[in-house]
């Protein structure tokens, strides 16, 4: 995939069943309010960290406030040398508003 591709909430699901990384890329406030179950908090500060470790060939989700931001950051991380990138539609306000149960707060 040289691109990344938006995708739905139930083809994020369904990615996520299958092992992909999910990385919210809101503000570490927003994160630490609510988050999708297990997601990473990606900033600045953390991105070179999670790109030496994260493994290139797995699904990662891009998850941000309405599905915009996660769009640019997707293309950034797909140049970072990322294979499946996806933007997840909505974003994470979409995903709490029909999904509160697989949400998590810190």
């Amino acid at each position: 995939m040289d691109n990344f591709e938006c995708i739905n909430i139930a083809q994020a699901e369904q990615l996520i069943a299958e092992g992909a990384v999910v990385a919210d890329i809101r503000d570490p406030q927003s994160y630490q309010e609510s988050h999708i179950i297990n997601a990473v908090h990606l900033s600045n500060d953390s991105l070179h960290e999670f790109t030496q470790s994260a493994d290139m060939d797995a699904p990662l989700i891009i998850c941000c406030y309405h599905g915009f931001s996660s769009q640019s950051a997707a293309g950034f991380l797909i140049q970072q040398g990322f294979d499946q990138v996806y933007s997840l539609d909505g974003g994470f306000e979409l995903w709490q508003a029909s999904r509160p149960d697989q949400c998590s707060s810190d």
